[in-house]
């Protein structure tokens, strides 16, 4: 399974406007943008991945919406629709359980250690200036969390948290990336099978 965990800081967590998704609903274009990346093939879904938004944003932060490749249903490759489901699962009420707001789509309280925990695997943290990822070795096979931040990056306390549990910080290439654009490349790197 490939677990992708998106942090959005400014991520509204209360239902918000379709036409105003990089303003009023606080980058929610970024987040959307990820799960279609982390999603799609060209006439497909991956279904061995799972996507993790943590939203910062207010009213009433953190909260995480899961997106379960294996499950989820009613996604097309837009951001639109993307964040239509987001805003469905802001319509449920947070609580300290994942609860289902459509096929494949669940929200819950939480923030980043609660994912760490929940998984209980090796964090691969994405940052500049990582290990390249054509240097580092892993197997492309194995169970993974990629941890990856919004236009902001991630702030001193949530690198503590990573620092604090097995992890792994790599780069995928000189160039600062967009986030959607890291794991479109992360994922062509494990689509060729090969130990990179």
């Amino acid at each position: 399974m490939k677990n992708f965990l998106i942090i959005g800081h400014k991520a509204v967590t209360e239902t918000f406007s379709l036409n105003d998704l990089p303003g009023a609903a606080g980058r929610m274009d970024i987040l959307c943008r990820c799960v279609n990346a982390a999603l799609f093939l060209s006439h497909d879904i991956r279904r061995d991945v799972c996507v993790f938004l943590v939203l910062k944003g207010e009213p009433s932060p953190p909260k995480i919406i899961r997106f379960d490749g294996s499950a989820v249903r009613y996604l097309s490759p837009d951001e639109r629709s993307a964040a239509s489901l987001i805003k469905k699962a802001l319509e449920k009420k947070a609580q300290d359980f994942w609860t289902e707001s459509t096929a494949g789509v669940s929200i819950r309280k939480g923030d980043l250690d609660d994912i760490i925990k929940e998984l209980d695997m090796k964090v691969t943290y994405l940052r500049e200036d990582g290990e390249d990822i054509r240097v580092n070795k892993f197997d492309p096979q194995s169970d993974r969390l990629f941890v990856l931040g919004d236009h902001l990056g991630l702030t001193e306390d949530e690198e503590k948290i990573i620092l604090g549990c097995e992890h792994e910080m790599i780069s995928v290439g000189p160039l600062s990336l967009h986030a959607d654009h890291c794991i479109m490349l992360l994922h062509n790197e494990m689509d060729r099978g090969k130990h990179i």
